[in-house]
This record gives C-alpha cells, sequence and structure tokens, in this order.
C-alpha cells in the first residue's frame, strides 16, 4: 500500500504538529526530503516488539494502536498515536529493541525517517537535540499526568477527560448541530476501557450515565460528544472537592 507522495491532508497532519510545526523551515525540510510514506489497513502491523530501531515514525492519518500482551495472552492497548505526532525515536537514541507492538488503527499513512537518516539530520542540525528534549520532556509531563489522574481521579472524571482529549484529536463536527461533535476515531468499550485501566462494564456503566445527562450520545458506529462544557465539568468535579 505504499505511495510515494503524502495527500494534501496527511501533509497538513505533519506540518500542523505542534512539535513539528515549532522547527525552523531547514529542518522540516531536512527531515521532510528524506522521509518516506508507508500505508497500512486496519489491524495491521507497523513493528513489532523486539524489533530492531530502524525507523524514526510519524503519524499523517488514521492512528497507530500501541499495545502489549499480557502474561495470559490478551493484547493490551496502551495508546494511540494520532496525526501530527512523532514516535520511535526513544529506540533509537538508546540502541535497544522496540518495547510495544504498532498497529494501524483505521487506514493509516505513516512517514518514516531511517535511523541513518534520522543520525544524519541530528549532526547536520543542533537544534534538533533541543527539540527532541522538548519532546521528551512533554511525554515524560503527560505520563506524570496520567498517573496522577490513574491515582486521584474517579473513572467517571478519567473517562471524561478521555473523551474530550479524542474531541479534540478526532473531533468531527455535525452537519445537522453545530453544537454536537462525533469522535471520529472508532474504539470499541473494550479498547478505551483498556486505556483508562477499567474493566469494559464499568466504562459502559459511566457512558449509559453520561447518555442520561445529554454529554454524550452512543451510537452504534460510535461516540457523539453533545456537551463539551458538561464534560469539562465531570472531569473537573473531582479536583472541587
Amino acid at each position: 500500500m505504499d505511495d510515494p507522495i503524502l495527500t494534501i491532508d496527511e501533509r497538513e497532519a505533519i506540518n500542523g504538529g505542534r512539535w513539528f510545526s515549532s522547527l525552523s523551515p531547514s529542518l522540516r525540510h531536512d527531515i521532510l526530503r528524506c522521509a518516506y510514506v508507508q500505508r497500512f489497513k486496519d489491524g495491521e502491523l507497523i513493528a513489532a516488539r523486539g524489533d530492531p530501531p530502524e525507523q524514526w515514525i510519524a503519524c499523517a492519518k488514521g492512528a497507530v494502536r500501541v499495545s502489549s500482551t499480557s502474561i495470559s495472552g490478551k493484547q493490551i492497548t496502551l495508546t494511540y498515536v494520532e496525526p501530527g505526532i512523532w514516535f520511535g525515536d526513544v529506540a533509537i537514541f538508546d540502541g535497544d529493541r522496540r518495547t510495544h507492538d504498532a498497529y494501524a488503527h483505521g487506514e493509516t499513512t505513516i512517514l518514516c525517517v531511517a535511523k541513518a537518516d534520522f543520525k544524519k539530520i541530528l549532526a547536520a542540525h543542533v537544534e534538533l537535540y533541543e527539540a527532541m528534549l522538548r519532546l521528551h520532556a512533554r511525554r515524560i509531563r503527560q505520563l506524570y499526568g496520567l498517573v496522577e489522574d490513574l491515582n486521584t481521579l474517579p473513572l467517571r472524571a478519567r473517562l471524561a477527560k478521555q473523551l474530550l482529549h479524542l474531541v479534540r484529536s478526532y473531533g468531527v463536527s455535525s452537519l445537522s448541530d453545530g453544537h454536537e461533535v462525533r469522535i471520529g476515531l472508532q474504539l470499541a468499550q473494550e479498547e478505551l476501557a483498556q486505556l483508562l485501566g477499567a474493566s469494559r462494564q464499568r466504562v459502559n456503566q459511566e457512558l449509559k450515565a453520561m447518555e442520561r445527562e445529554n454529554a454524550i450520545r452512543i451510537e452504534p458506529g460510535g461516540l457523539v460528544v453533545r456537551n463539551r462544557e458538561a464534560l469539562m465539568r465531570i472531569s473537573e468535579a473531582d479536583l472541587e472537592k
């Protein structure tokens, strides 16, 4: 499914990424000049745990599902990499093998920079070292935030925060109602539960409660957020106590 050229939307997703857009024009040019495109169907393996780190990767379309396998053999989803986000650099820096599996979630396009080219760009652009430090610092902050939420917030608040994040990353405005936003990333309730470290049954109960409160609407094809302000209140309710 390889195609050497990004579509206009895919290129906009890459260039519009918060981190990538902060780089100098010359650095962005050199990264894109040596990058190549790969396309995957839903569920296809992009990178496997234990693989050598041969690529620095950015998601340009769809999502990359990062997962791990439990002792019992069950796959557990840890996160979804959205368009505009770069990943895979940690293994290149420390020289160790990949620690997780990465699968395409939906029709997915990634932009890849070979390990050798990545190192050449580092050598040519000192700016990239500082930029990578900023990127890693942001990831650490996010990780600490997730751990804090897991230990201090009830599931209801964590679910509301996750839905708000999905709206920001994958929200599609409704044509019939300007206040409603459909979450474009198709997630089963089991997958959503894994992101929150909870059971599917408990997540289902909380989703139904939010639906009764007219904050969301559950549809066969996914979730529609009807009232973002209501979700915000739910996510912050515990902080006010």
